[in-house]
């Protein structure tokens, strides 16, 4: 069992859309995932189907001590693709675990006094749009951490941020935490700044990058709103295909890095 974190601390790069269909694409291809609605918006256990009046229990509820992790997992409609999911009462959580002394290690110190984790492959923690205490916890339990990155001006600006706050984390919480890679997103390919933004982050980064490219894509846009990942709600649209070649990509990846 894998733990990937998928953070930015920006908003609006396609940070959920990827937890969504990221995992999406796994499931399809036999992986058991497990998703963690780590953001108080909750876009993911909306883009997963899990309406709001199904979130009795949620990520709040056992990060609070109130409910046992099995509990809260909830399966949604695509097979093999479970979600805990969230609600705004998660952002509440912050100020109640100010006086704890080793508040970083709550989420990791749950999960690990537990089984309910054995039975899947990866488990993708979708962060929120902050480098907050979550984002903090997400990453102490994570192996990794997959970056999206959208294709505009200030994209390698924000990365750089978000790595010193990466690197802080390991030398201070998690020693084992790494990059798996940063996904470039929302790629239009009308657009030269899309271009060159790539380009600039591939000179930058090489290795790091992956290959697979998402576009900006009106289909993968749109199915949030009936509660489908875009692999569901139109499998043929462009970005869905590019999903399916990250998964791809990241099996691949893992593979090897367990080789090693």
């Amino acid at each position: 069992m894998k733990i990937i974190a998928i953070s930015n601390q920006k908003g609006g790069v396609g940070k959920t859309t990827t937890a969504i269909n990221l995992s999406t694409a796994l499931a399809a291809i036999g992986q058991k995932v497990l998703v963690i609605d780590l953001d108080p918006q909750g876009n993911a256990s909306t883009g997963l189907g899990i309406n709001y009046n199904q979130r009795e229990k949620t990520i709040y509820d056992i990060l609070s001590g109130q409910v046992e992790i099995q509990s809260a997992i909830h399966q949604t409609n695509i097979s093999n693709l479970s979600i805990i999911p969230s609600t705004v009462d998660l952002s509440g959580i912050e100020p109640e675990l100010a006086h704890e002394t080793d508040r970083a290690y709550v989420l990791k110190n749950i999960f690990n006094s537990t089984q309910a984790l054995d039975d899947f492959d990866f488990v993708f923690i979708d962060c929120p749009p902050a480098l907050s205490l979550l984002t903090v916890m997400a990453m102490t339990l994570a192996n990794s951490i997959i970056v999206p990155l959208q294709c505009e001006f200030f994209a390698l600006e924000g990365l750089s941020q978000l790595i010193k706050t990466i690197e802080r984390v390991k030398n201070n919480l998690n020693p084992n935490l790494h990059i798996d890679g940063i996904v470039l997103t929302m790629f239009d390919g009308r657009n030269k700044l899309s271009s060159q933004v790539a380009e600039d982050v591939k000179t930058h980064l090489k290795e790091q990058v992956y290959e697979t490219i998402i576009p900006r894509n009106v289909r993968v846009s749109e199915a949030p709103s009936f509660g489908m990942p875009a692999l569901i709600y139109d499998h043929r649209a462009s970005g869905s295909q590019a999903y399916i070649r990250l998964a791809n990509e990241i099996i691949k990846q893992n593979n090897n890095q367990e080789a090693a």
